[in-house]
Formats: C-alpha cells, sequence, structure tokens
C-alpha cells in the first residue's frame, strides 16, 4: 500500500483561493464586472498553490505518522484536526480552479489544473449544510463498517477479521453460509445514507463541471471518460478465456467437495465456497482445487528460519534487490525512523504500508513483520513504493504521484513477481530450484488470487458508475450488484437477497469511498512491466522463471518511467518502458501459459461457462 504522505491520501491537490468580492457599499453603486481569468492568473494560482501545499502536507503526515504508530486519543485528535484542515483546502482548491477549466493555456498547466479539479474523490457542494452533511454521511458508514460484527448465538460475536479466518479455513458448507449471510447484516442500514451521499456528491461534481460523479471518477485516466471505461472492458476481453477455464476447473473442484446439488456445474458458483467473503480473491481454496500430483515447493518460512533472519535483515535483503537494480540505497532515516515490528508497549496499525513523509527523502515502512516468506514478498512490494517515491521527487508537488493510480500498486507488485526460486539460490536463501513439473502448482496458487481478482476489480466500480449517473435507481442497487457479479465472475448469490439487502456496503471500498479500477489496472501492468523488464535484461527463460535481481539494465529502465511520476500522461510513462503506449493484458497469458494448458486438459471432459 502507498502513503506517501497525507497528500496521498487526499490524492494531489493545490492551494490558492481568492477571496469573495464584498457587496456594493450602497444600493446605487454598480457591481463592477467579475473579471474574467487569465493564463497568466492559473500559472499563479497552480505556483502558490504548490508553495503552500508544502507548507500544510508535511505536519499533516507526521501527525497521521504518529497516530498510527502510537495510538492514543491526542494522536487521533491531532491527526484528526490537521486531516480536517488539508482536505477542506484541498475542497476549495478543486472548486477554485473550475474557474480556469475555459481559459487557454499552456499544456503544462493544463494538467496541473485537472489534476487539482480531478482531486477530490466525493467532492462537497458549495452550500455549507449540505457540505458537512456528506462528511458526516462518510464518517457514519465507514464506523458501520468498522463496528460490524455478527452474532449467531448470543454470547458469542465475531468481527470481519475472525469471520474472514474462517471463511479462508472452515469447509462446512453450512457454517459458510451462515457467516456469509451474517456478515451482509451489517450493509442494509447503510443504504439510505449512501443514496443521500451520492445525491450531494454529485451536486459538488457539477459545480466542478462534471455531469455526475461517475464522470469525474473515469476522466482521471488521461483520456475521455467513455474511452476510459470501452478501455478496461478490452482489457477485460484479453483475459476472460483464461479466467473462463480457471471458473471452470474450480467450479468442478468444488462440485466434488461439495456436491453438485450445492455447485451446479452449468451455473455461477455461490459466493460463500471460494474462501474469501467476497469472492474477490480464491487463493485460500488452493488445498481443494490443487493438483493430485505432489508438488515440490520452496519453503521460504523455513530457509528464513534456518539462515537467522531477523526482521531487519529480512528489510536489509529487500533493500539490496533494488541496489541490485542500480538505485542507491536507502537514507539512514529511514532505518531509523520506520516501523518494522510490533512496539510491545503500545497499540498501533500493523497493515502494511510505504510512506514519503516529506516528499523527498523521508521515506520509512511501517509493518509488524513476522519473518514468513508471505512477508518477505509483502517487504519488496512496499520498498517498491519507497523506491518509486524517491525517482519521481524531483517533480513538481503535483506531479508527485504514479502515472495513474493503478502505476503505484503495480511497481509493488511487479517486485514482488521477481521474488522466485532463481532470485531465492542467487540470495543464498535455497540451494536448489525446483524443476519446470513442480511450476503448475505454483502457477495456479498465483492465478486463484491475480487472475480470479480480474473481474471483481472491474465490476466495483461499473456499479458504481451506473449508481453516479443515475442509470442504476436505488431499488435497483442489490439487483444490478449481483447481475454484475453473475455477468463477470460467474459467482452467485447462495441465497435469495431479501428486499432491504445492500451487500456492496459489505465491501469495504463502497462505504469507505475507494476508487477501485485502481486494483484492476494493478493487476494487469504488473505483467506487462515484469515481462519488459525480463526482456531487457535478457532473460530468456519463461516469464514466470525471470528475475530482474542483479540487471542494472532493467533497473534504468524502471526508473527511467518512475521518475516522470505524474510529469507525463501514464501512456507516455508505459511508453517509456515498453515502447507501446497502450496496456496490454496478454502480458498475463504469457506468464500463465503453462497453467492454461494444464487447465484445458482438466477441463475436457467438463462442462464450462454459466
Amino acid at each position: 500500500m502507498n502513503k506517501r504522505s497525507l497528500l496521498a491520501i487526499m490524492v494531489a491537490t493545490a492551494f490558492g483561493v481568492s477571496g469573495c468580492n464584498n457587496a456594493s457599499e450602497t444600493a446605487t453603486v454598480e457591481k463592477a464586472p467579475e473579471k474574467q481569468p487569465t493564463a497568466e492568473d492559473a500559472k499563479t494560482f497552480i505556483a502558490n498553490a504548490q508553495k503552500e501545499l508544502e507548507k500544510l502536507q508535511l505536519p499533516a503526515a507526521q501527525a497521521a505518522w504518529a497516530y498510527q504508530t502510537y495510538i492514543i486519543q491526542d494522536t487521533a485528535a491531532v491527526s484528526a484536526y490537521l486531516s480536517e484542515k488539508l482536505s477542506s483546502r484541498a475542497s476549495e482548491l478543486a472548486k477554485e480552479s473550475a474557474r480556469f477549466n475555459h481559459v487557454e493555456v499552456d499544456p503544462d498547466t493544463r494538467r496541473q489544473l485537472d489534476l487539482v479539479r480531478n482531486s477530490l474523490v466525493l467532492p462537497p457542494p458549495g452550500n455549507a449544510a449540505e457540505s458537512e452533511r456528506l462528511a458526516q454521511i462518510g464518517t457514519d458508514m465507514e464506523g458501520m463498517y468498522g463496528a460490524g460484527q455478527y452474532c449467531p448465538e448470543e454470547g458469542t460475536c465475531w468481527g470481519l477479521t475472525e469471520m474472514g479466518s474462517k471463511m479462508a479455513t472452515e469447509r462446512d458448507e453450512k457454517l459458510l453460509l451462515d457467516i456469509w449471510q451474517g456478515w451482509r447484516q451489517v450493509s442494509p442500514p447503510m443504504k439510505d445514507l449512501y443514496i443521500e451521499q451520492v445525491d450531494i456528491a454529485n451536486k459538488g461534481a457539477k459545480e466542478l463541471g462534471f455531469e455526475n460523479v461517475s464522470e469525474l471518477w473515469r476522466g482521471k485516466y488521461d483520456m475521455e471518460a467513455d474511452a476510459f471505461e470501452k478501455e478496461l472492458d478490452r482489457l477485460w476481453g484479453q483475459v476472460e478465456p483464461f479466467y473462463d477455464a480457471l471458473h471452470c476447473h474450480v467450479r468442478a473442484e468444488l462440485g466434488e467437495q461439495y456436491g453438485t446439488d450445492v455447485v451446479p456445474q452449468d451455473q455461477p458458483i455461490p459466493a460463500h465456497l471460494l474462501g474469501n467473503m467476497w469472492a474477490q480473491t480464491w487463493g485460500n481454496i488452493y488445498d481443494i482445487v490443487k493438483p493430485e500430483q505432489e508438488m515440490q515447493v520452496a519453503d521460504v518460512t523455513a530457509a528464513l528460519e534456518e539462515k537467522g533472519y531477523d526482521e531487519i535483515q529480512m528489510v536489509k535483503q529487500a533493500e539490496t534487490f533494488f541496489t541490485s537494480l542500480g538505485f542507491e540505497p536507502l537514507p539512514e532515516s529511514f532505518w531509523e525512523r520506520s516501523q518494522f515490528t510490533q512496539p510491545a508497549d503500545r497499540d498501533v496499525v500493523c497493515h502494511a504500508s510505504a510512506w514519503n513523509l516529506d516528499d523527498k527523502e523521508d521515506l520509512r515502512i511501517k509493518m509488524c513483520i513476522q519473518k514468513t516468506g508471505e512477508e518477505f514478498a509483502v517487504i519488496h512490494h512496499e520498498l517498491g513504493h519507497n523506491f518509486y517515491q524517491r525517482a519521481y521527487n524531483q517533480q513538481p508537488l503535483l506531479y508527485r504521484g504514479s502515472a495513474n493510480d493503478g502505476f503505484h500498486e503495480a511497481i509493488g507488485d511487479v517486485i514482488a513477481l521477481s521474488i522466485t526460486p532463481k532470485y531465492m539460490k542467487e540470495i543464498g536463501l535455497i540451494d536448489e530450484i525446483p524443476d519446470a513439473s513442480n511450476d503448475i502448482g505454483m502457477l495456479l496458487k498465483l492465478a486463484l488470487d491475480k487472475i480470479a481478482f480480474v473481474p471483481f476489480g472491474l465490476l466495483v466500480d461499473k456499479w458504481r458508475w451506473g449508481v453516479f449517473s443515475g442509470d442504476v435507481a436505488p431499488e435497483q442497487y442489490n439487483d444490478y450488484w449481483w447481475q454484475l457479479r453473475e455477468k463477470y465472475q460467474g459467482v452467485m448469490a447462495p441465497v435469495e437477497r431479501p428486499a432491504d439487502a445492500f451487500d456492496p456496503g459489505a465491501k469495504y471500498h463502497i462505504p469507505g469511498n475507494t476508487p477501485y479500477s485502481r486494483y484492476f489496472l494493478a493487476h494487469l501492468l504488473q505483467f506487462q512491466f515484469h515481462r519488459e523488464l525480463c526482456k531487457i535484461a535478457g532473460d530468456e527463460g519463461p516469464v514466470h522463471r525471470c528475475s530482474i535481481y542483479g540487471n542494472e539494465d532493467a533497473g534504468t529502465a524502471l526508473n527511467n518511467m518512475l521518475e516522470l511520476g505524474q510529469s507525463k500522461t501514464w501512456q507516455e510513462a508505459l511508453e517509456t518502458l515498453t515502447g507501446s503506449p497502450q496496456m496490454d493484458a496478454t502480458a498475463i497469458l504469457d506468464y500463465f501459459a503453462p497453467l492454461k494448458d494444464w487447465l484445458d486438459e482438466q477441463n475436457q471432459d467438463r462442462t464450462c461457462g454459466w
């Protein structure tokens, strides 16, 4: 997760609001005509904005860090106060930037103005009461979600973490159904609030010059809003045949596990059986769908223990990955200020994240590292964010971000794709690289998370685009959600949903108002980046076995893209690395090619589709 500063939470914004004109002193004095803004006014707005932002964002970021690494009432209050100051100014400036919508300015100024105008996720309207109400709704819904629990019997209540763990490990179909339904009791009270929120936010979007919030969200990607949606559909079309093959195999194996009366072989898969509360990733059911033959898989967790790695050594080794590509080592302050382990004396947020507090060199990670192979990969991912943050830190403030919001997560993940047995042998964690006959198990485990996620990553925002645009009425919210789930994922509600159901609200990103297309893009871009970097590194083997560790040519090519930040369109940034401005999901097909052959073999006598 990238948290380059509190600015990343708000998305890049600028400051410099002009004051309101006073009313005329007497009724007989005519109001002077409002001066039309000029190109020079726009440049002054941007320049002043960035200066003020740099003063505001550092203390806000420091307060946010203090709160997440030392959770007490005082740090919470200070962080909330400074966060509100920053977000309020961000909101004002997005509105102010709309003054220049029709002013002819140079391309660089226009790009920065657009970044400001597109920065808000849910733009508050000018009416103070409605703006305050919008903020309150967001707080209320997040509170409902965070406090959500299911009490199957008196005296026994489960929170989401406990329920998620049971969904991942339990194989009792009736218990899984009970948990699945139980969590979805948290969201119906959100529905009326969500309807109200959509109405208010759409008013704010209109004040910025957008038709609605849907157009604002789809317009953040250096292309027309409608063109962006078509681009996502094109990319999904490239992945869909592979997904269908994976779906067919998983459904058949689930039918063996639970019976075809529970998992009919010509219908979508019941959503409660895929090992995840939202059926968005399926890796937790690998034990059910794995190949029959025994697979030799490198045990990184055991290797870390055998070699005596502690938490700091794990991070040092991940840093070595980047320095082997030609990147400069992390600053000493990184080692002094990061949180690597769970403190014994206080509460902290353990969720892994990467930070750049001053948008320059104050790089940090925040984790409670466990000495496991999974955490070893997460550390590489988080440092990928840090090295990206540093690569673009010479850009003007508004350009200190990833080319689009999918790039940052993709960069973290592309580094993780290079943690192959080849890499682990080179750094001495394992002695032998398992032969290719063992690759199917590894590829299937990865596909259950990476490929299974792709249609879910697409449909979450498709649902919201329909809602924000008004194409989907409130009484259709839940039905439309399941129409999309069935169409794209081949996943269905395991039971008929009640009339008051609001199942989208049971996924955090809906009440939390976090755009989701970034995750769809990241899942595709990481494989495109990896394929290209492997070519540059001269690796002639299968792309799923490639690691770019130690190759400075690959490191230079990667850095050339990273240092652009948001100064160029994402198409230009992509072309810097790949030679093409077009996203290409066929890289996923190349990576998983041996698995596709295996899936086709497994599916020969099965009924596929739904």
